[in-house]
């Protein structure tokens, strides 16, 4: 992240390091999948929280947190929102938190880098790359620096253990095992405790 531009300048800050926290108002972490091989469903969840910390000298030393809780889920249709909670998908009573820990961060380009981490869903734990942008930073009204970042990646549900499907009867099943995960984040910059 050595070379992440600010959208008013264009030039190089160094000012963007730092730790931050999810402003979960104005963030998003989605998800869309196939459904019956014809039509995208999209749904989110809507509680969820985490953390980063940028280092712009050093890219390899930053890192993110993010904590899903796997009861938000919303695709807009409850008897959908029940059968995803229960254990034919990811069995939330026994497993209420989705978690993706970085282990690494490679920059790409000059405002695009990877993120890879620990993603945990149902109890099962694989490494998985998402694609990043920083959509730049900003002073809002309040004094507060924010930065924004916009990922995705699709993922395997089988890799975690999230089996459930059935079959067509003209072919193919009803939900598709691939699943594209989608990350808006607004993040807000940690002031320095007051001296």
């Amino acid at each position: 992240m050595t070379e992440l531009l600010t959208p008013s300048t264009g030039a190089i800050t160094a000012a963007l390091s730092g730790d931050y926290t999810f402003d979960t108002a104005h963030s998003r972490v989605g998800f869309a999948a196939r459904h019956a091989m014809i039509a995208k469903v999209r749904g989110a969840f809507t509680e969820f929280d985490g953390t980063l910390h940028i280092d712009v000298e050093n890219p390899a030393a930053s890192k993110a947190t993010v904590t899903i809780q796997a009861k938000s889920i919303d695709t807009r249709n409850q008897m959908r929102d029940d059968h995803l909670k229960s254990n034919d998908f990811f069995d939330m009573d026994n497993h209420p938190e989705i978690t993706f820990v970085s282990t690494a961060v490679n920059q790409t380009s000059g405002t695009e880098f990877t993120l890879t981490g620990d993603l945990t869903i149902k109890g099962v734990t694989k490494p998985v790359s998402i694609p990043f942008e920083y959509t730049g930073s900003v002073i809002d009204p309040w004094g507060n620096e924010r930065a924004g970042f916009e990922g995705s990646v699709t993922i395997n549900r089988l890799d975690w253990g999230v089996n459930w499907n059935t079959a067509l009867e003209a072919g193919g099943v009803l939900v598709s095992e691939k699943v594209t995960l989608e990350f808006e984040i607004a993040a807000i910059k940690t002031k320095p405790a007051a001296e």
